[in-house]
């Protein structure tokens, strides 16, 4: 799905123990490796998503990246004055306003070239699309890392692991996934307050034309952490369903993610003809939430999962 809330990025240390006068020198040369992944000590070897290995010299200087959950995370590792491009779908941090465009899922390879940038953060999502502009750019010199596209809350921390590997903030890349993993923890535990049969069940609207998430998504992760029952769960990845089998499922809460872009989007719905009868409709709890913050795996997923949880359960989640 080529749209803005589709486009929807690792290392440990190992101490070894000390020892006899004969292995003096052991402690000191762990806490170097350590020290190495650590920091992110160049020159280095990072693997992308789609297993090239990417040889990254020095701390790269000049980074252009091609999805706004890339971009995001970049800022979030403070990595904000080295990135020089963003692609056309960013919005958030504001900064990224100040940035060169360089395209979208098609991404402009001249453009990017111009910027002289050491690092391209690419994305998995982007496929088969972006693999010709990818070669191309290698084919220039440019060191291009692809980060992988996110299915679950774990594979958003590998992406977070992977660019802090490849920029030398393995650091703070480590601190704003525990940060994110606090933050989850939180939501789960008050959530552990809703009694089983006061639980509700929630279609989550992608667009007017009827895609939504299903097992395997990192939303459903999210509605299962809230305890929230997501109707289509029985569905595989982002499918697109039928008004019939919405209907069927009578969700008590319909969600849109699209209220940005389509207009008087929430009474679209309300006003359907033959979903009268469906319990959100009828009861008025179909809602809006943040299409950015609920659909790209940044360090603003906890965000977006809080906006869901005080949408569904108000008495429970808001503050």
């Amino acid at each position: 799905m080529n749209k803005t809330w589709m486009t929807l990025g690792v290392s440990a240390a190992l101490l070894a123990g000390c020892g006899s006068d004969e292995t003096a020198e052991a402690p000191a040369e762990t806490t170097e490796q350590k020290a190495t992944e650590e920091t992110g000590s160049f020159p280095l070897t990072v693997t992308g998503a789609d297993d090239e290995k990417v040889e990254i010299e020095a701390a790269p200087e000049r980074i252009v990246t091609l999805a706004p959950s890339n971009t995001e995370i970049a800022f979030e590792l403070g990595l904000g004055e080295e990135v020089v491009g963003v692609s056309d779908n960013d919005t958030y941090p504001e900064e990224v306003n100040e940035k060169e465009r360089v395209g979208g899922m098609e991404f402009n390879v001249e453009k990017i070239i111009s910027l002289e940038p050491d690092l391209v953060l690419a994305h998995d999502s982007a496929g088969g699309a972006a693999e010709t502009g990818v070669q191309q750019l290698r084919d220039a010199g440019i060191d291009v890392l692809v980060i992988n596209n996110a299915d679950s809350i774990d594979q958003m921390y590998q992406s977070f692991e992977l660019i802090g590997e490849a920029t030398g903030t393995t650091a703070e890349a480590a601190a704003e996934v525990e940060e994110m993993k606090a933050g989850f923890a939180e939501l789960e535990e008050k959530a552990a307050s809703i009694p089983a049969d006061a639980e509700k069940s929630v279609f989550f609207e992608v667009d007017p034309t009827l895609y939504t998430a299903g097992n395997g998504t990192f939303l459903n992760e999210i509605f299962d952490l809230i305890h929230v029952e997501n109707t289509m769960a029985d569905q595989e990845g982002w499918p697109q369903v039928t008004e019939e089998a919405v209907i069927e499922k009578n969700p008590d809460v319909i969600l849109l993610n699209y209220g940005s872009y389509v207009e008087n989007a929430v009474d679209g719905v309300l006003t359907r003809e033959g979903w009268a009868n469906v319990n959100a409709v009828k009861n008025k709890e179909v809602m809006e939430v943040n299409a950015d913050i609920t659909s790209r795996t940044g360090p603003r997923l906890v965000e977006g999962a809080e906006s869901i949880a005080e949408a569904v359960y108000p008495d429970v989640f808001a503050e």
